[in-house]
């Protein structure tokens, strides 16, 4: 063998070697194939933040098969991405593999095409140890906030939660937004707007025009004058105001702009766009998919050039070069383009083909000719009110130029006005008021999270999938649709007929695919900016990022940033130790019952918030009630609080038997007479309908549901727990396959191990022994048993294998109604691990 390459990904292996020769051998790393050890912080602090890399669990085998081709190689090239975590990768390659650093090939690409791979090849570098000290030093500064922070949390306030440098500021946003939405107070006017009708010199109408009135009435009255008014005046263009305009196209996609618009115009989540990109780049498809350059080739742009000009005309065509606004942005990397502007679709799966349509049409708009536009502006006077006018507005596109391809999402073509002189008059058509309430600051989704951290120069490209992510899967955000509430506004109505008002009602408020913080998020945000406010400070945030880039750029000792950093922060540290759990948890006190006059407290939980009836002083012991879903703590009022301990509530007895049965012949029933009971649990209302059966309560409010109510969900789970049974074998019934929430999936009672089935799979068709098979091949389950507690010091070691938190006695299962008997929960335990960025 003459030459090896290694590249991260297996994909990426395969489309590389269809370009290099019979002397080049091309294998995959799988990514990381080192980090810092996970037993304890890993980290030297006393000499100079020294890590401790191990070779990953799942990589050793690989790491020694590729150690066996370095050897039989007379040549190693490092081919791993072109960012700082690829440039770390290729390191920790040369160190496992025992190659000398300084003088192993390293070659980067910014598209996976044969002219790409040949230019780099034909000139190598070696590994850039000042863009490894970067991603070093960001890597053991987040270990550390993570590993020190996370302890305290878990001592002050709740087990299994995490902090981050990056992740907490990411929550400090949302929840400072949604302070932000609580605070507000709402505020209305009234805005004027409707047509009117244009008379010809007949008196006869020849047309119509929108209007509206520019500014808007702080109250009814004034807009119900105003409309009278009107109704006796003569109206006449006063004014008209033709010039020509134009729009311009937007540079090409970068990291954050690609994630925003994919979920704008595909409704893609950021961690959807990254894994579709990732593999678009990797099939060679589109150049790299993790950039903040907006800079194209002189090559992208001919070629660009070339199609737009095959495609649409020399007339559509005008090269254009971008530059980038941020200062420490990557010039020499691209934006995220085709690598061929020729191919305008791909095949394969549906969404890769959605996604690089995207990229194609952005790119190749980019290169195209600015749109040119005719805007017409008509002032329309009101004779009886001098200083009053109505405004028209039209927009007409005379040349699409770049929107032939793609539509940024401008105002549109507001459409083209009637021929106008001036004097010419107008009649009343139908002009309306109606009263509009003003917007609190909207919700973060995914797409405008990403746009102000970067905003605010907070993180990287790389980092705001995996910590919009992180912050969902902790716990400290949900990321939901949410229905709005009725509201009723005032419509006033003027036509030829007269002046009518309304009362009519909307639903306001509604929200969709928004971020919400949970109730922990408020509490440890809260915490962590009065006891580490520089690490959640805005600023600093962005600072370090800039410290990075200055390592990068080998003008800063990366022990040095750290060493500073430490000082400040550690000290923070073993001051927090020092706080109570009461003052950490904001445990807020609402007031006393009114029968007992116990005071009632709001407190979170290990399950959540919930509130707690008594002190638990004279050894008396305290209630407890769980909050219902949309309740918080910081909102909860004692009135609320006290219709808590009305559950458990009877809400009344089943009147008849009911039953399903699985195609294995189990019955799941329910007996005549039943008694149902609504309860609170940690994870929501449910229905107890026998020993340890339980339906969730959904879309009611258990302190009113009804019985007719309570039996059609308690019927639903019977039959979805029959239901959830596809398929039994005779000869083996430990082997089933059930219907899993993300469809029908094979399992093992015996071994408690889960195989998958494809989509497009005929779940029915598979045997037996084909689902034995499957479950050999598949992993081993996650053991969930309990372990010792592990002694929680905040910088030492943490509790990181702790087990899930206990689950409700009334969670226990059999085998055979394992579905059946479990408590209405949607619990998922949360891994007790210092947080990694």
């Amino acid at each position: 063998m003459t030459n090896l390459v290694i590249v991260e990904s297996p994909a990426k292996a395969k489309t590389i070697e269809k370009y290099l020769g019979k002397d080049f051998v091309v294998r995959s790393s799988y990514g990381h194939i080192r980090d810092i050890q996970k037993k304890g912080m890993g980290i030297d602090l006393a000499n100079g933040f020294t890590p401790n890399y191990e070779i990953s669990a799942d990589k050793k085998k690989n790491v020694t098969e590729l150690k066996k081709l370095a050897k039989q190689s007379d040549s190693v090239w490092l081919a791993t991405d072109e960012d700082r975590e690829g440039e770390a990768i290729a390191w920790h390659l040369a160190e496992a593999l025992n190659l000398d650093v300084t003088t192993t090939k390293r070659i980067v690409f910014h598209e996976i095409t044969k002219p790409a791979i040949e230019h780099a090849v034909a000139h190598p570098r070696t590994v850039d140890m000042d863009l490894v000290d970067a991603q070093q030093a960001r890597r053991i500064l987040d270990r550390i906030v993570g590993f020190e922070l996370s302890p305290i949390l878990w001592k002050k306030i709740r087990t299994g939660l995490s902090a981050g440098r990056v992740q907490s500021v990411a929550v400090r946003l949302i929840v400072e937004r949604e302070q932000e939405i609580e605070a507000f107070e709402a505020s209305f006017s009234f805005k004027v707007q409707g047509e009117l009708q244009l008379l010809d010199e007949n008196g006869q109408v020849s047309g119509t025009v929108e209007v509206k009135r520019n500014a808007s009435f702080e109250t009814e009255e004034e807009a119900q004058a105003y409309l009278l008014a009107v109704a006796q005046a003569n109206l006449t263009v006063m004014s008209l105001d033709e010039k020509p305009a134009k729009r311009s196209p937007k540079a090409p996609f970068t990291t954050s702009t690609l994630q925003q618009e994919a979920s704008s115009k595909l409704g893609f989540s950021v961690k959807q766009t990254m894994m579709i990109a990732q593999r678009l780049y990797e099939s060679g498809k589109i150049t790299y998919m993790r950039t903040d350059s907006v800079n194209l080739s002189e090559t992208a742009i001919d070629q660009a050039k070339q199609t737009i000009t095959t495609n649409y005309g020399a007339e559509y065509s005008h090269s254009r070069r971008y530059k980038t606004k941020q200062a420490d942005a990557q010039e020499a990397h691209e934006a995220i383009r085709p690598t061929d502007f020729a191919v305008s679709e791909v095949t394969g799966e549906r969404n890769e083909q959605r996604l690089y349509q995207l990229i194609w049409r952005r790119a190749i708009a980019s290169q195209m000719a600015d749109a040119k536009l005719q805007r017409t502006t008509v002032e329309i006077g009101i004779s009886n009110l001098d200083a009053e006018k109505l405004v028209a507005k039209g927009e007409v596109v005379t040349f699409d130029g770049f929107l032939k391809v793609y539509d940024f999402g401008g105002k549109g073509d507001e459409g083209l006005l009637p021929p106008m002189t001036i004097g010419q008059a107008l009649q009343l058509g139908t002009l309306g008021a109606r009263q509009s309430f003003a917007r609190p600051p909207a919700r973060y989704n995914e797409a405008s999270l990403v746009r102000t951290l970067e905003e605010m120069g907070i993180g990287r490209p790389s980092t705001y999938a995996p910590t919009i992510d992180t912050i969902q899967q902790r716990g400290y955000v949900v990321k939901e649709d949410r229905e709005g509430t009725p509201r009723d506004y005032r419509q006033l109505t003027l036509t030829a007929d007269g002046l009518q008002a309304e009362t009519l009602n909307e639903m306001a408020g509604s929200e969709k695919s928004k971020l919400f913080p949970t109730d922990i998020a408020g509490i440890v945000t809260n915490f962590l900016t009065k006891h580490f406010g520089e690490i959640l400070d805005y600023q600093f945030t962005a600072k370090v990022e800039e410290k990075f880039d200055i390592i990068a750029h080998g003008e800063m000792q990366w022990q040095a940033m750290l060493d500073d950093f430490y000082k400040r922060f550690h000290p923070k540290v073993e001051a927090a130790e020092d706080v109570s759990r009461e003052e950490a948890g904001q445990a807020r006190l609402l007031g006393e019952h009114p029968e007992s006059g116990k005071p009632m407290f709001v407190k979170i939980g290990r399950f959540g918030p919930y509130v707690q009836v008594g002190d638990g002083e004279n050894d008396e012991k305290p209630q407890f009630a769980s909050l219902m879903p949309g309740q918080k703590m910081d909102t909860l009022k004692l009135e609320e609080a006290l219709e808590l301990f009305k559950l458990p509530r009877e809400v009344g007895e089943m009147p008849e038997s009911y039953s399903a049965t699985a195609v294995d012949g189990s019955v799941f029933s329910v007996e005549a007479g039943q008694k149902l009971i609504a309860k609170q649990g940690p994870f929501g209302p449910y229905l107890e309908y026998g020993s340890k059966k339980y339906a969730p309560i959904k879309g009611y409010d258990p302190l009113s549901i009804t019985l007719d109510e309570a039996v059609v969900l308690v019927e639903a789970k019977i039959q979805a727990e029959a239901e959830k049974i596809v398929k039994t074998f005779p000869e083996n019934p430990d082997v089933k396959i059930l219907k899993g929430r993300w469809g029908p999936y094979i399992t093992d009672l015996t071994t408690k191990k889960n195989a998958k089935i494809a989509k497009d799979e005929d779940a029915l068709a598979l045997t037996l022994e084909e689902c034995v098979k499957r479950l050999d091949e598949a992993p081993e389950p996650k053991r969930r048993g309990r372990k010792a507690a592990a002694k929680k010091t905040p910088a030492k070691k943490a509790p990181a294998k702790k087990a899930a938190a206990k689950k409700a006695p009334a969670k226990k299962t059999t085998a055979k109604k394992t579905t059946a008997k479990k408590a209405p929960a949607k619990k998922t335990a949360a891994k007790k691990t210092a947080v990694k960025e």
